[in-house]
């Protein structure tokens, strides 16, 4: 665990309690710095959060603009959750503003505590825009203290995190549309028809107006780039340089909240170009696991999808790369113990791969369980000691297409192996 972490972890409480009391008076205590943050965009959703963020901060930057970003959770540092003016936090500025929250912050869990530092931070650093992720939900997560976004954007709805959300669909789309503001547009990603109409209703509720992909807008790929179309206008655009076809209503996402931010096309295609976002389809050539992947030949891919909905668009990835090159595939993968394991493994049942299911530190599943709930649905699966145990059996089997996947606490640890896999 780096240093930050362990700091935070050992003086608030790590429970999650949706609530925006303690957020609000600890704020109040501050100064209430998220009044004091450059223009806001607010990003909600089950999936798809991070990477239209980081498509929209490249697209931004890519214009010039001086960017903060705060997302989570992190893979290797706690740094990479608050990004100031395009730069990751340095750890003294973080501890001497940690500093300032503990003098002031009582029983603050440690997410309040998180966002409260970024809110700090940013409020304290020159920028031109600020684009915040929520952390769960959206009503009473911990960054909807920002009464005045800019701009909301709602990324896919799914079922994730049931224990606190609860597993049904329309009412998890009205958490997550608490982010929506009177007079503030909404960008909105395609949704099932229940959440949709959940997120209408409050939109209605609040007056904001909305923008709907698959209404008002569209993005689709197009002789090997991505084509966008809104009620005013058509862009011939790059393909988005994340992997999966998945990344194509990411990206379109971030197009069209780049236009209500009036960016220049030109950035906005200079950021689908640049944008980076690890462990969401990442292909991994370098590091220990990497390399050895590379030195047999074989295609090492990490993922840090954790749900259904996730599951799927790994599924639709592989299938298209089967398709194409078909290959014996491999899965490695961990959950965290409270994650719809059967879902997730549900969804990749038609792509034929072998599961070899790894624990990691925190509160994963157990392997051996893990790996009995892919076989109760079809897939083969037997446990292994570890990553490294598990990516030699791939290996020896002669997997031609390896991915690890299934938790982003996972992804971290593989990534924290070589400093090579990952940014920041």
């Amino acid at each position: 665990m780096d240093p930050i972490s362990a700091r935070l972890r050992a003086r608030h409480p790590q429970r999650i309690d949706l609530s925006l009391d303690r957020m609000r008076a600890l704020c109040a205590a501050l100064g209430d710095p998220q009044d004091r943050l450059p223009p806001v965009v607010h990003v909600a959703g089950t999936n798809g959060k991070g990477s239209t963020v980081a498509f929209l901060r490249a697209m931004a930057e890519a214009a010039g603009l001086r960017v903060h970003a705060y997302t989570s959770p992190h893979l290797v540092r706690f740094n990479e959750r608050i990004r100031l003016a395009g730069r990751l936090i340095e750890d003294d500025q973080l501890n001497e503003i940690l500093d300032r929250i503990e003098a002031v912050s009582g029983q603050a869990t440690v997410f309040e505590s998180t966002t409260a530092a970024a809110f700090l931070a940013m409020s304290e650093t020159p920028a031109d825009l600020a684009i915040i992720e929520v952390g769960l939900g959206g009503v009473l997560d911990a960054t909807n203290v920002i009464e005045r976004p800019l701009v909301s954007v709602i990324a896919p709805v799914d079922l994730d995190h049931a224990e606190f959300l609860g597993t049904d669909l329309a009412a998890i789309a009205g958490e997550k549309a608490g982010v929506l503001k009177a007079g503030a547009p909404g960008v909105i990603a395609r949704q099932d028809p229940a959440a949709m109409a959940a997120i209408e209703r409050t939109a209605a509720t609040v007056g904001a107006p909305l923008t709907v992909m698959g209404t008002d807008f569209d993005a689709w790929p197009e002789i090997g780039g991505l084509a966008f179309q809104s009620t005013e206008r058509f862009l011939d655009l790059p393909a988005p340089a994340l992997a999966g076809e998945h990344q194509y209503d990411n990206a379109g996402l971030a197009v069209a909240t780049a236009l209500e931010l009036d960016l220049p096309e030109a950035a906005i295609a200079e950021g689908l170009k640049t944008a980076a976002w690890p462990a969401r389809l990442q292909r991994l050539t370098t590091g220990p696991y990497g390399a050895a992947a590379k030195a047999a030949g074989t295609e090492l891919w990490l993922d840090g999808g954790h749900n259904p909905h996730a599951g799927r668009a790994l599924a639709a990835f592989l299938a298209a790369r089967q398709a194409r090159a078909p290959m014996p595939l491999a899965l490695i993968t961990g959950m965290l113990a409270n994650k719809d394991a059967g879902g997730f493994f549900e969804a990749l049942r038609g792509t034929g791969a072998h599961v070899l299911t790894v624990g990691f530190d925190g509160a994963a599943a157990e392997p051996a369980a893990l790996a009995a709930v892919a076989r109760g649905h079809g897939l083969g699966a037997m446990a292994a000691g570890s990553v490294q145990e598990a990516l030699d059996r791939a290996l020896a089997w002669g997997a031609g297409r390896v991915v690890i996947c299934g938790s982003l606490y996972l992804a971290g640890e593989v990534l924290s192996a070589s400093r090579e896999t990952w940014p920041g």
